[in-house]
């Protein structure tokens, strides 16, 4: 049996990304031109999906609802994967969160609070542009937090995200597993193209000089925080293309194991054609 591409790419152990290769493509045996024939056949099968996802939260039948969390180091491609990947459904059920610095007011509070503000409605597919990961990431590499604190935030995390699929939610974590070398020549391309300048932020290159120090924040959060029910998925984004289509399926997998169906009629078909018929 050909193994999901949900178990090839799940974090399950201690991991060290050094020796993991950004320009894999696991799951995949054809090309960059097959990889976006292959997407375009994907999001058939997605909008059918999230259409029966989004009927049911609005026919009050289903509390399902799908959080895909996107996080990696700068240029990534968590804004491709919003791109390419939510692009294949219907927008109306899609709630798109990308969080930045928190403001005062989110600062008052556990760093929890504006995460659980923002979670998906039943029915809907939400999707993180960074995270509550940011915590233990940001958190620990710059001090923000002291270890006894980074510790709590962990145990928080995995609390959270229980209660959320304990709740009826399916969550989807990926990691974008780029190298520093890829980075950099993103970084040049964009610097490259007044067309991309707009995506460049000179304080890209501060958070680049802590490398290593965020490989390290990452290798701990994706063991720490990962389980049967909410595991992370490390995604080789070396290959943009590989990288969307790896997405996209990973999201496909599992809303094809929600068993989604279109939400019975609440009222009686037969009468209501006839009394159509009659106007």
């Amino acid at each position: 049996m050909t193994q999901s591409l949900s178990s090839q790419l799940a974090v399950t152990a201690p991991i060290d990304l050094s020796r993991y290769d950004s320009r894999a493509t696991t799951g995949f045996d054809g090309k960059k031109a097959d990889a976006k024939k292959g997407l375009a056949a994907i999001g058939e099968e997605l909008a059918d999906l999230q259409e029966k996802l989004f009927a049911g939260g609005r026919a009050g039948t289903s509390p399902a609802r799908v959080l895909v969390v996107l996080q990696g180091m700068d240029t990534a491609g968590k804004g491709g994967i919003v791109k390419h990947v939510a692009g294949l459904v219907d927008p109306q059920g899609l709630a798109i969160t990308s969080f930045k610095r928190p403001t005062p007011e989110e600062l008052e509070h556990d760093f929890l609070w504006r995460i659980e503000k923002a979670l998906p409605e039943a029915g809907m597919i939400g999707i993180f542009d960074r995270s509550h990961y940011e915590d233990v990431l940001i958190g620990k590499v710059r001090q923000l937090a002291g270890p006894e604190e980074i510790e709590r935030r962990y145990a928080a995390i995995n609390d959270f995200e229980q209660a959320f699929t304990d709740s009826g939610g399916v969550i989807i974590k990926c990691f974008l597993h780029i190298t520093a070398d890829d980075q950099k020549q993103r970084l040049a391309a964009r610097l490259e193209d007044p067309a991309k300048y707009w995506k460049y932020d000179s304080g890209d290159l501060d958070e680049r000089m802590l490398w290593d120090d965020y490989q390290r924040a990452y290798a701990v959060a994706l063991t720490r925080c990962t389980s049967q029910d909410a595991p992370w998925h490390l995604v080789p984004s070396g290959h943009k293309w590989y990288r969307n289509w790896a997405v996209a399926t990973l999201l496909l997998e599992r809303l094809r194991a929600m068993d989604l169906r279109w939400p019975e009629a609440s009222f009686d078909v037969e009468t209501e054609k006839k009394r159509l018929a009659a106007l």
